[in-house]
């Protein structure tokens, strides 16, 4: 199973391991893409701060993130496990995970990224401001930049097995599965479900979406849940105790769509 993660916009300040290694990160293949977006990145970050600012859509308050941004080859790294925070990562708790289930998320989870492409929560990654929605001077929207060089890698990293893509939309733009692994690849809608007048109300509320599907990750990784495809996710997430609408696809080589249906958090 290979877990489809978007990253935090807020990130845990950097740790004190050695500088970055891009030749040491999770699938090399993107290693060219990478060296091209942190060499743009820090230039434009160590040249023109307003502009960066302005480029990366800052806010006052956050100006500070282009300092940081201007210092990634020497900042201090930590495991990308660690950096990403916010509501998903929170409900996930991968500090909390025992042994075993943290070996299942090492192996499964694929964490997307407007500066890495794509990273395991093992890799070791200063923090840094770069979401995938910018358009970096020289080399324009990251989202399209990403689309050909995830196209040669991803395939090889979903192997034969479920494709579980909890991504947003932004990050979703820098790689859809297409043929046959998209027929095994399963998208995951979270709906809170309220009665108003007695009629039923169902809403995608942003702290739902995240949370459940943290929550969800975690649960699936504890279980040793291996569900090959999506037909075996739902019934596996229903074991779990969840409440999971699924719409198979009319046509082969397409995804699955799942709501999972929540009242509460």
């Amino acid at each position: 199973m290979l877990v489809l993660l978007p990253p935090s916009e807020g990130k845990a300040a950097g740790g004190t391991g050695k500088p970055l290694d891009l030749e040491g990160l999770s699938l090399p293949g993107l290693t060219a893409a990478r060296t091209e977006v942190l060499a743009e990145l820090v230039e434009l970050c160590a040249a023109d701060a307003a502009k960066a600012q302005e480029v990366l859509g800052l806010s006052e308050g956050l100006k500070g993130e282009v300092a940081k941004n201007a210092g990634l080859r020497t900042a201090g790294t930590r495991q990308a496990g660690e950096i990403y925070t916010g509501v998903l990562y929170d409900a996930l708790g991968l500090a909390s995970l025992d042994a075993a289930a943290r070996k299942r998320a090492e192996r499964s989870l694929l964490v997307f990224s407007g500066l890495w492409g794509a990273v395991r929560i093992g890799d070791r990654i200063p923090s840094y401001r770069c979401s995938m929605g910018v358009k970096l001077p020289g080399l324009g929207a990251l989202g399209a930049f990403w689309r050909g060089p995830m196209a040669e890698v991803l395939p090889e990293a979903a192997g034969e097995g479920l494709v579980l893509d909890l991504r947003s939309a932004a990050y979703a733009t820098a790689w859809k599965p297409k043929g046959e692994p998209a027929g095994r690849t399963a998208t995951v809608r979270v709906l809170q479900s309220k009665i108003v007048n007695g009629v039923e109300k169902r809403s995608v509320v942003s702290h739902f979406n995240k949370a459940t599907k943290g929550r969800l990750v975690r649960d699936l990784l504890m279980a040793g849940s291996a569900p090959a495809d999506p037909a075996e996710l739902v019934e596996a997430l229903r074991v779990l105790g969840y409440v999971v609408e699924a719409q198979a696809p009319a046509k082969g080589g397409r995804p699955w769509a799942l709501d999972v249906i929540v009242t509460e958090l």
